[in-house]
């Protein structure tokens, strides 16, 4: 079965969103590590911890 984690709408992302799966959830926990692990840098990071403006960068 594969998984999906979607944050829908272009400006609805603010940072900590999905902090709380991460911190809950050892299968929501793999696939940030495997996005991170795949895209070569820590999107996690950027998305638990910002800058905000980082974050809201459309090429994510």
């Amino acid at each position: 079965m594969k998984y999906a984690v979607v944050f829908p709408g272009q400006g609805a992302q603010e940072v900590g969103m999905g902090k709380d799966f991460f911190d809950h959830y050892a299968a929501s926990r793999a696939v940030f590590e495997r996005s991170d692990d795949a895209l070569g840098f820590s999107l996690s990071r950027i998305i638990f911890s910002g800058p905000d403006d980082e974050l809201k960068k459309t090429e994510y």
